[in-house]
């Protein structure tokens, strides 16, 4: 279980970041579409880190 509040935030915007190279490196058509999966990516690691927690 993830307890300090930064690692959490580490993990949640690592998760972005993550989620939106991955996107672009598998060939999203354009950055826009790469930043949604990234920000489905965010939205997941969010509600894991909140149940977890």
């Amino acid at each position: 279980m993830i307890r300090s509040q930064s690692v959490q935030l580490a993990a949640i915007f690592g998760a972005f970041v993550v989620g939106t190279l991955v996107a672009l490196l598998l060939g999203a058509a354009s950055l826009g579409s790469a930043l949604v999966f990234g920000q489905m990516a965010f939205a997941a690691v969010l509600v894991w880190v909140l149940l977890k927690s």
